[in-house]
């Protein structure tokens, strides 16, 4: 795939922040990308050695003046159950401050409600004359991070009392693994 200079230098600048962080995971695959990685952001792990971190991802589509820095979610098994339980009425009000949230966060956002799952994305245009500044870049990843961090803390709030703790245990934290676009 052929990529300008300008998106060759962008891909570079884009890595090195990521490198420079210690937080890169790997190369996205590029079939409909000039590039992408995936990387965990914030650095650092728990006392336990597990990565505090949660995989997000940036990538520039191919015949696009942007990039895309996202993160997804996947709402654990048990906090589905949960979900679930409450009446169909305070389930969709979940839903609906979790919009209302990103809306005012001014934010891009989509859901799989039938999936259980929502994808966190900001945009940034690549100007041709004007480079992306790695304060820029971490700006927006730590706004889509904090929003993503928001709708766990306001989905246990809905759930309060229908979770056993030990049932907490036993699940995966909201996965963020998956992505609506690559």
């Amino acid at each position: 795939m052929f990529m300008t200079n300008e998106d060759q230098s962008t891909k570079e600048r884009i890595r090195g922040f990521l490198l420079d962080e210690g937080v890169l995971r790997k190369r996205l695959p590029t079939k409909k990308l000039d590039f992408g990685f995936q990387f965990t952001f914030p650095p650092g792990n728990q006392p336990s050695g597990q990565p505090i971190g949660k995989n997000m991802a940036v990538f520039k589509p191919t015949n696009q003046t942007f990039i895309i820095i996202e993160i997804g979610t996947q709402i654990s098994e048990v906090h589905q159950k949960a979900l679930k339980s409450l009446n169909k009425e305070k389930m969709m009000r979940y839903f609906m401050d979790l919009r209302k949230f990103f809306l005012i966060k001014d934010v891009y956002f989509g859901f799989d409600l039938e999936n259980f799952r929502y994808k966190i994305s900001e945009q940034i245009f690549v100007e041709e004359d004007t480079a992306i500044s790695k304060n820029m870049f971490f700006k927006a990843v730590r706004k889509i991070f904090n929003c993503a961090i928001y709708s766990n803390i306001l989905l246990a709030e809905y759930v309060s009392g229908k979770i056993k703790p030990e049932d907490i245990s036993k699940s995966e934290d909201f996965s963020p693994g998956f992505s609506l676009y690559t």
